[in-house]
């Protein structure tokens, strides 16, 4: 195979490399990627906040819905896309890695068309459904006006990002979303200045446009080992295999957002200031999932590279010491910020009664991080190993447990704030048990 030698000698190290420093070496630039890309989150809730408590109302029913376009992107389906390209590289497949590579491309247009699409045809519908109302759903609105049809900028940023990771390469696409994240940062306020929510969501899409474009720019110059020769042709057999895994993670993510979309309808019941109080305590799991996914892209190609390789006793291995590695340092920060909510909460809003929500849904939540954190890693890990049946079925688990937890208090009428977060934390709890005890005693027994 014909690559560049920073290619080959990535290769060696996914291979042969000791698991600890090879693991710290690729999660930590995707894990400072990671954190930069918080900033995002951290600029859009800050700026957005400065329109007042609808307004970040407004972007608690939409946040779910940005979350699942990242995840889905860079996570399930991409994630899908990542160990395909792990696994061909890994067996030095080049025929397989130009397969791959157009499969992703021809994913992230028709994932954003499809996915922007079906969310432009029921957005009022789905945002009343999740308590949304008066100028709080006109913000949701306005702001998905935008975002929806222009996500493809998102797809193709994570796509592309996703392949490189796949070879091992984690330091491009962190400059990439750092480069992402400066403009969005020099673009937010004066949009939203000037239009309203409509100008936030156009600053995510300007943003992600422009390191979409850098990325692709360096893959067709064939500096990320792999280049856009040979893209004739569509391979649907590849695509196909990526869909299936990736839809399957994508149950996973769905099923994600599907409880924080409950746990928001069901906390905007009881007032618009607890709807916006609980979405500045679940915007910390927009800082979590990324910084789990810095370890997870790494156990992608680490375990799927080793898998590929034949090697899948150490593969698995890989998959246990980084999902514990995950779990520990998202469960130190839940920590912290439950300790000490004033780190987290007064970015985002001065309102007295906004400000003792968030406290109460931290000081519950955020010590069970670390249990969510060991049970989305080992997610990450199955996409190497093509094990994700157990880490979904953990997703469904922990609905069902905040599904049926919310719906005995509404029935005896104890649904308070303190109540709905002591549930949302048993379902973090009950999902990363689950999918360790599940995987353990199953697919990683060995």
């Amino acid at each position: 195979m014909n690559r560049p030698a920073a290619a080959l000698s990535r290769r060696e190290l996914i291979l042969r490399g000791p698991i600890g420093p090879t693991l710290a070496r690729l999660s930590i630039p995707t894990i400072l990627g990671a954190l930069i890309q918080v900033t995002i989150s951290v600029v859009e809730g800050v700026v957005i906040g400065g329109l007042g408590t609808e307004a970040l109302a407004g972007a608690a029913l939409i946040f779910p819905v940005f979350m699942l376009t990242t995840m889905l992107s860079a996570g399930a389906i991409g994630g899908a896309v990542s160990g395909a390209m792990a696994r061909a590289s890994g067996a030095d497949d080049s025929e397989q890695v130009a397969r791959v590579v157009r499969a992703a491309l021809v994913i992230a247009v028709g994932g954003a068309a499809v996915m922007g699409g079906g969310l432009m045809l029921v957005d009022a519908h789905l945002f009343r459904l999740l308590g949304g109302r008066g100028p709080a759903l006109d913000a949701a609105l306005s702001y998905g006006a935008v975002f929806f049809p222009g996500m493809l900028a998102v797809w193709m940023f994570n796509m592309i990002a996703g392949l490189m990771r796949g070879t091992g390469d984690m330091i491009r696409p962190m400059v990439g979303i750092g480069v992402v994240t400066a403009l969005h940062a020099a673009i937010c306020w004066p949009l939203v200045a000037a239009f309203g929510m409509a100008g936030a969501a156009m600053a995510v899409v300007a943003a992600y446009g422009v390191g979409a474009l850098g990325l692709l720019g360096i893959v067709a110059s064939g500096r990320a080992g792999f280049g856009l020769s040979g893209l004739a042709g569509v391979p649907w057999g590849v695509i196909g295999r990526c869909l299936s895994a990736g839809l399957l993670a994508g149950t996973q993510s769905v099923l994600t957002v599907a409880t924080s979309l409950l746990v928001a309808g069901l906390i905007g019941r009881l007032g618009t200031a607890e709807l916006a109080g609980y979405g500045v305590a679940a915007r910390l799991e927009l800082l979590m999932v990324p910084l789990i996914f810095g370890v997870g892209a790494a156990l992608i190609a680490l375990v799927g590279g080793n898998a590929g390789a034949g090697q899948r006793a150490r593969a698995i291995r890989i998959g246990w010491i980084g999902a514990c590695a995950a779990g520990g340092l998202v469960g130190a920060l839940g920590l912290l910020v439950a300790v000490v909510p004033v780190l987290w909460i007064p970015l985002f809003s001065a309102d007295p009664a906004v400000q003792q929500v968030a406290r109460i849904a931290l000081a519950v939540i955020g010590p069970c991080y670390g249990l969510f954190g060991l049970g989305l890693a080992l997610y990450f890990a199955s996409q190497g190993l093509d094990t994700l049946f157990w880490p979904v079925f953990g997703a469904v688990i922990r609905l069902a447990v905040i599904g049926g937890g919310a719906a005995v208090l509404f029935a005896v009428d104890l649904a308070t704030v303190e109540a709905l977060v002591a549930v949302v934390a048993a379902g973090m709890v009950s999902y990363g048990l689950f999918n360790a005890a599940a995987l353990r005693l199953g697919p990683w027994r060995h």
